[in-house]
């Protein structure tokens, strides 16, 4: 199977983020949808490595702030590769408010969001898929939402020119890994993509 073709599957970019205690966190997904209008739901597919998705799995509720084109790569960077494990993600992020449910959303670079309630989860292996009810939403800005497409030719920088390394590339953040081969259980420890999405170099 020619990989690529799953990245004519269109959809969007989406800033996860959960609430629990006094803990603030969010990781940027490209897995939301809707799938009824009576009731509205939508699905989140999230990444077990994700900590924001133990949060969500406790607590039930998250918000999805939805990306548009007017998104820069610092967002993608702040919220998709670092670990809310390790930093905490709003410490000093000022382009947020607090929805009705007490949790995040994004203002700046986003569209509108969308506050959810989780009422059902199917366990992926590597994901876990929550369906949702949708409890709020607002429309922020007028700009077209983010397309996968439109993050990887618009805002995604281009490659910087360095020196050779053989191994094999991320397609989506461009983390290296170096080795001839590539283990087939392999998962990118910034983005978290597996080894579908790595190109030999």
């Amino acid at each position: 199977m020619d990989g690529k073709a799953m990245y004519r599957l269109s959809y969007g970019l989406f800033v996860v983020t959960a609430k629990e205690g006094d803990r603030d966190n969010g990781c940027i997904t490209n897995t939301a949808g809707q799938v009824t209008t009576t009731p509205n739901r939508i699905t989140l597919a999230v990444n077990k490595g994700n900590f924001t998705h133990d949060m969500i799995l406790r607590t039930g509720e998250f918000n999805v702030s939805i990306l548009s084109e007017q998104a820069d790569f610092e967002i993608f960077k702040h919220f998709g590769f670092q670990s809310g494990r390790d930093v905490d993600k709003f410490a000093d992020y000022k382009a947020a408010k607090r929805a009705g449910n007490g949790i995040y959303y994004i203002t700046e670079g986003t569209n509108a969001y969308l506050s959810a309630k989780v009422a059902g989860t199917m366990d992926l292996g590597t994901h876990t898929l929550f369906l949702a009810d949708v409890t709020d939403g607002e429309v922020l800005d007028g700009a077209s939402s983010a397309t996968y497409a439109y993050y990887q030719s618009s805002i995604k920088p281009a490659p910087q020119k360095k020196e050779e390394k053989k191994g094999w590339r991320c397609r989506i953040c461009g983390y290296i890994y170096e080795g001839d081969v590539l283990p087939d259980d392999f998962v990118c420890p910034i983005c978290k993509h597996g080894a579908s999405d790595f190109e030999k170099i």
